[in-house]
């Protein structure tokens, strides 16, 4: 019986240096993963065909510029996985998150080709980090500047957020095999709101008495548990818990720099929530985090 091909590294190109550059990325993690390599250039609207028609192979008498000039770009490169070009017609925004169906990760860069010059993140990376069914993988300008002073620990490292009150298992899974996969060290970071507050009788927020000491022992207890089956499962990987009061979002971008890989979750979908949503977490690392950032769905997602 033949082994099943694996589901492509998908690459989403639109001739930018930004989209460029995350191929670069795309290209390295396929090699990892032993995966294929799909580069996919949507174009909008072509008015020889419909939105939404895929056109692979041969370019049409047309032609695609924008993969033509990928195509010359890797032309000669040796040890790459297996790549296949594809031109998309139809709106971006919608397009791409489609492509996810039919991959392992989706990959592109922070801006594409138009917007404002200072946008820190396109709308066609939010609308992929938000809808694909795969994660997505967004892989930010070089030079991005983190605030903090912390010392980073030598060597590979992947970053991942814990919601301890409800950790992601599928995130869990994806940040341990990456680092497995890179050989890296696991940063595992879980945040905690501090002061903690409680509603007084007139309305008003006021701290309670919880000892911060205490606080952070439950939170380390409890990302503890939620770590302990993929420590067992991948023995290689070394595993750095942080614990701090505040800002989650904050902890993850300053622990970006010169890491290769932050990874963060989306909601899940529910009662109050039945459209897919990133969250501000989510949303502010993708904005100011200096590594790429891998944004992985829930299972459940399409479920709920």
């Amino acid at each position: 019986m033949s082994t099943p091909r694996p589901l492509p590294v998908v690459a989403a190109v639109d001739g930018s240096e930004d989209s460029l550059r995350a191929l670069e990325w795309a290209l390295t993690e396929a090699g990892r993963r032993g995966a294929p390599v799909r580069i996919v250039h949507v174009r909008q609207y072509a008015p020889w065909t419909q939105p939404g028609v895929l056109v692979s192979g041969p370019p049409e008498p047309a032609g695609d510029a924008v993969l033509d000039e990928v195509r010359a770009g890797l032309a000669g490169r040796g040890e790459l996985s297996p790549v296949e070009y594809v031109t998309v017609e139809g709106a971006p925004a919608a397009v791409l998150p489609e492509l996810g169906s039919e991959a392992q990760l989706l990959v592109l860069g922070s801006r594409g080709r138009g917007g404002f010059a200072s946008l820190l993140l396109g709308s066609n990376g939010v609308a992929a980090a938000r809808d694909a069914a795969c994660p997505v993988v967004v892989v930010p300008r070089p030079g991005r500047s983190v605030h903090g002073d912390s010392e980073m620990p030598p060597g590979p490292r992947v970053v991942v957020g814990v919601e301890v009150d409800e950790p992601d298992d599928t995130l869990l899974a994806f940040a341990f095999e990456e680092a497995e996969r890179r050989g890296a060290r696991l940063q595992v970071i879980a945040a905690f709101p501090w002061p903690v507050l409680a509603w007084t009788t007139f309305g008003d927020f006021t701290p309670t008495t919880v000892d911060q000491e205490a606080a952070e022992r439950e939170t380390l207890t409890l990302v503890n548990a939620a770590v302990a089956p993929f420590r067992a499962a991948h023995p290689d990987v070394q595993v750095d818990l942080y614990v701090a009061p505040g800002d989650a979002a904050g902890h993850l971008v300053e622990n970006s720099r010169d890491a290769g890989l932050v990874v963060v979750g989306r909601h899940r979908r529910g009662f109050t929530r039945p459209a897919p949503m990133l969250g501000s977490v989510t949303m502010a690392v993708l904005l100011h985090a200096a590594s790429p950032v891998a944004v992985v769905p829930p299972v459940l997602d399409d479920k709920a």
